[in-house]
């Protein structure tokens, strides 16, 4: 086991080391399985490993084909890979969904503070846009649930990526993507989902009606009650879910 952890690593390493000093950048192409092998002296299957790994923490997109286009893309998609992590945990209880909440409450509250601060400069624009176009797609009538959640999800993401901290906007978009299918599975058992998008949609709308009035405590204030008050019905929703799955269990058994 200590023998194939070396053989891997040493890639990984050496991925990383390149990285940091600028030989290897975003959007670079690794060589392919063979020739990273022949490279390091260690074996395909070792070679696989670390690629697996690195593909796990959005690092590289495994490329397909053969000739240029063989090898993987390096990339950079950390929230991604830190949602994963974090929804595991969470499905393990190891990791409290109230904890996530709070954590979310003092990041998205700071950030929007921030957003709140900084609104007025020019280079904001497309993203106050975008968080608009998000806001308004999700008052349509024949919206479905899973396109309200992913523009409930952007629209949470453009507000906090106006507080110009890229390791908060990131941390943000990780909470939110590994809470996601927790809120998707408790809101069919509320009990009026229909009120309940509307009560988000105006609570959405006071969110960006401070920051855009350039008011930071309104804003973190606006914020906290949101996800507190979502947070509260869902926990509703799924006390519901868990007794349905647990009825299901026992008609099964």
């Amino acid at each position: 086991m200590k023998d194939k952890e070396r053989t891997y690593t040493a890639l990984l390493e050496s991925v990383e080391y390149r990285l940091r000093h600028g030989q290897l950048r975003v959007g670079d192409r690794l060589p392919g399985e063979r020739t990273l092998a022949e490279e390091y002296g260690i074996s395909r299957a070792s070679v696989r490993e670390a690629l697996r790994i690195l593909s796990a923490v959005g690092l590289i997109r495994s490329g397909v084909g053969s000739g240029p286009k063989a090898g993987a893309v390096v990339i950079s998609q950390p929230s991604d890979a830190l949602g994963w992590a974090l929804r595991m945990h969470i499905a393990t209880r190891t990791l409290p969904v109230a904890d996530i909440v709070t954590t979310r409450v003092l990041l998205e509250g700071t950030a929007a503070a921030q957003a709140a601060k900084v609104v007025h400069l020019p280079e904001h624009g497309e993203a106050l846009q975008r968080a608009e176009s998000y806001l308004e797609e999700m008052s349509h009538a024949g919206i479905s649930d899973d396109r309200f959640h992913f523009c409930d999800t952007r629209f949470h993401y453009e507000i906090s990526s106006l507080s110009g901290n890229i390791v908060m906007e990131t941390v943000i978009d990780s909470l939110h993507l590994a809470t996601v299918g927790y809120v998707q599975e408790a809101v069919p058992y509320l009990e009026d989902w229909e009120s309940t998008k509307k009560e988000l949609q105006q609570q959405h709308r006071e969110i960006f009606a401070a920051v855009t009035a350039g008011e930071p405590e309104r804003a973190q204030a606006a914020v906290a009650e949101h996800i507190r008050w979502f947070y509260a019905l869902s926990e509703i929703g799924a006390a519901h879910y868990e007794y349905h799955q647990k009825v299901r269990a026992e008609q099964g058994s």
